[in-house]
């Protein structure tokens, strides 16, 4: 998946999306956009707006320390969470260096976003926050997809690394935005 931080205004309707399609409950998060405030040199302030989210590690540390294999990694390369064999044990959310997984109060499992693999992907749809943006600031393929490698190939872009994370398949164009603060 591709974030263009350039193109996103932080509205967070992504997130909101995701929240009613994935069922998510109030106390979870398979997805948010962080406002970071960035101070320029005249004194005014953008936002860059970053999205926090599974990174589907190449190495991923979740499914390492998973005692039961209910952390795992497609054939597609989705680091996914096979809730029938989860026993709640939170080790992948510790092991998690983004922090982007959570314990469903509701059903005592671990959840975190795997790009709408069951609820979209499965029936031929994008992942819900691709869909729903309305600055198309997601790209959602496969990284050796000739859409994904174009936009690679022509954009400058980073991949947000960690220590402790093996390589992120979440892609990234840095942006800044001036607005105002009372719409942040």
């Amino acid at each position: 998946m591709i974030h263009d931080e350039s193109r996103c205004n932080g509205c967070n309707i992504c997130a909101r999306a995701c929240r009613k399609t994935n069922h998510v409950p109030a106390q979870g998060s398979r997805l948010s956009i962080a406002h970071i405030p960035v101070t320029d040199n005249d004194n005014e302030t953008q936002y860059h707006f970053f999205r926090q989210s599974c990174q589907h590690c190449e190495d991923a540390p979740c499914i390492d320390v998973c005692p039961t294999g209910a952390s795992w990694r497609d054939e597609q390369g989705i680091v996914r969470v096979e809730k029938s064999q989860c026993i709640g044990c939170s080790y992948c959310i510790g092991a998690c260096p983004y922090q982007v997984r959570y314990l469903n109060p509701v059903t005592k499992v671990a959840d975190k976003c795997d790009f709408c693999a069951e609820s979209r992907l499965a029936k031929g749809f994008p992942p819900i926050c691709v869909s729903a943006c309305p600055e198309h600031a997601l790209i959602f393929g496969r990284e050796d997809s000739p859409e994904i490698q174009a936009w690679l190939q022509d954009n400058k872009y980073y991949q947000y690394q960690l220590p402790g994370a093996g390589k992120p398949h979440l892609y990234r164009r840095f942006g800044q935005h001036l607005i105002k603060k009372e719409n942040v």
